[in-house]
């Protein structure tokens, strides 16, 4: 396909005014039918049957004793990417059913937990540093209190639309790995050559953004863990609801920068409501995490993508203004796709 467009004359500017216009609409009806998770799903099952068929290819090449020739490793490579996540979801549905279909009405529980430790702060601190608390403090925790209790109102009817995401992740990683392994035919039209550049351009922002931001998260997540689940034991402290606060880090960290201000308000607001040391040492350790991710976020992201902070957060609050939150994790890929087609035509 790379030949066929290298050979391929330049579309004219009603063609390629066709392309932009239809993958603008296409990535608006995702945000406005709630298709997020499965356009992301798809991506990253697209590069994962990629990834896994190179290597397969690579470790039995064609003239190997077993046979395998690319075709087959690329028919693997999508087997795998199709029914590895799938048994992961068996199991845990077999395992953790409660948590996985009732997620939503245990962040529900969670954010009732942390109003009702915020209301409460003045008693979870020592008498000497509640003294220097400001008069008023009271009026903040309240506002705080009621803002988490309007948002834990707000999951109680998130039960169906947690259920349709999983199911969009899934199927729209079926069709990321089907389309990494389909024939590809080397004729088209100019709209469909025109179309094919807009998707490659939003594959390599994609590639560029989100899935080194899956990487950064899951990195976050582990430590995080380890620490909840290991370190912090150790100590005598337990955090309560430590399986969404995991879980909650994960979905955190694929948001830049705000992503880990939220995980980190979290755990430590939970970790206050156990004792101000579990606080301390949640925050201490947290912020060092995170300390790491900021040098790994600027290598990986920002080398490739020149974005700056500040555009970054302008995106970010636009879309979440616009879309909600799906629109926080949005926001960055959206944004480095349009500064890849803008300085491909030489406008930046």
């Amino acid at each position: 396909m790379a030949q066929a467009l290298e050979r391929a004359p330049t579309p004219s500017g009603r063609v390629a005014l066709a392309s932009y216009l239809l993958m603008a609409a296409g990535l608006l009806l995702v945000m406005w039918r709630g298709l997020l998770p499965g356009l992301l799903s798809l991506c990253l099952g697209f590069l994962m049957t990629r990834a896994l068929a190179r290597w397969f290819a690579a470790a039995w090449p064609q003239k190997h004793r077993s046979g395998v020739q690319p075709r087959s490793a690329q028919v693997l490579a999508a087997a795998l990417v199709m029914l590895v996540p799938l048994g992961l979801l068996v199991f845990g549905v077999t395992h953790s059913r409660g948590y996985i279909v009732e997620a939503p009405q245990q962040y529900r529980e969670l954010l009732d937990y942390m109003a009702r430790t915020v209301l409460e702060l003045r008693d979870k601190l020592p008498h000497d540093v509640a003294a220097y608390l400001p008069d008023g403090a009271d009026g903040i925790q309240r506002a705080i209190a009621a803002y988490l209790a309007a948002k834990a109102g707000a999951l109680a009817m998130a039960g169906r639309a947690w259920l349709g995401g999983l199911l969009y992740a899934y199927v729209g990683l079926l069709i990321g790995a089907l389309a990494a392994v389909r024939t590809i035919s080397h004729r088209g039209g100019p709209l469909a050559l025109a179309l094919t550049q807009r998707l490659r351009t939003f594959g390599e922002a994609f590639q560029q953004i989100v899935a080194a931001q899956i990487w950064i998260a899951a990195f976050n997540t582990a430590l995080t863990a380890l620490f909840l689940l290991f370190l912090l034991p150790l100590w005598g402290e337990r955090l309560p609801y430590t399986p969404a606060l995991i879980t909650l880090t994960f979905v955190a960290g694929l948001v830049p920068i705000v992503g880990n201000l939220v995980c980190n308000t979290v755990i430590t607001i939970v970790a206050l409501s156990v004792s101000l040391q579990a606080a301390a040492a949640c925050l201490g350790f947290l912020v060092l995490i995170h300390k790491a991710e900021y040098v790994i976020n600027a290598r990986v992201v920002g080398q490739r993508t020149h974005m700056a902070v500040w555009e970054l957060l302008t995106v970010m609050f636009v879309a979440e203004a616009v879309f909600g939150p799906a629109g926080l994790v949005a926001a960055p890929l959206f944004y480095a796709y349009l500064k890849k087609e803008l300085a491909a035509g030489a406008l930046v």
